[in-house]
């Protein structure tokens, strides 16, 4: 094959097991290898094997993946929560679940605040006697919960004009302005924030 009929060859089979995206600089390189008379060619058997191996275990994956995912949504629906939670621009049925799962019934928490710091998104000052350091998260808490809440965020920005243009104010403003980093921490705990006290 020519180096383009592999990518489209690459990229039809990709599709058919549910993938989006063909990485064009390893896929170049396998065929630029495959292509060397001194290559790959003595080691095929091995690496297709091997290769076999990683897509069965990828799919596996996925179909569980997909299975826990449909249990998530089914008790979100028979809570009555999934029109609440994606009511919020940005947040998927399956985002909001993953943090309730997490999380548990939101009416067992005091405050959303509370909520929060559950998820180790509080901030807190680094200071001790005149030393006043650089303000951070907590950290403590869930970490499965904060990363199902940086996930979240990410979506809610690129789909939520709202973030969109919160996250482009934290950025340029003239005083104290955040880099990408920062800004996206801070509109995660809003973000989180906001689901919570929906879900209260």
């Amino acid at each position: 094959m020519s180096e383009q009929e592999f990518l489209a060859a690459l990229r039809e089979r990709l599709e058919a097991l549910g993938g989006k995206k063909v990485w064009r600089r390893i896929a170049v390189a396998v065929h630029g290898a495959a292509a060397d008379p001194g290559g790959i060619a003595a080691e095929r058997a091995a690496i297709t094997e091997r290769a076999a191996f990683a897509c069965q275990d990828w799919m596996s994956a996925l179909a569980a993946q997909a299975d826990i995912e449909a249990r998530m949504l089914a008790v979100l629906g028979e809570l009555g929560l999934t029109a609440l939670v994606t009511a919020i621009p940005g947040l998927s049925a399956v985002g909001a679940a993953v943090i309730l799962a997490q999380t548990g019934d939101p009416a067992r928490y005091d405050s959303p605040r509370t909520w929060v710091k559950d998820a180790g998104l509080a901030p807190q000052a680094n200071e001790s006697g005149k030393y006043r350091g650089r303000t951070r998260s907590s950290g403590r808490g869930r970490p499965e919960l904060r990363t199902a809440a940086w996930r979240v965020m990410f979506g809610a920005v690129r789909c939520n004009p709202v973030y969109a243009a919160r996250l482009t104010y934290l950025t340029t403003r003239e005083g104290n302005r955040l880099s990408t980093g920062q800004a996206h921490a801070a509109l995660r705990w809003q973000q989180y924030w906001q689901q919570s006290s929906s879900g209260r």
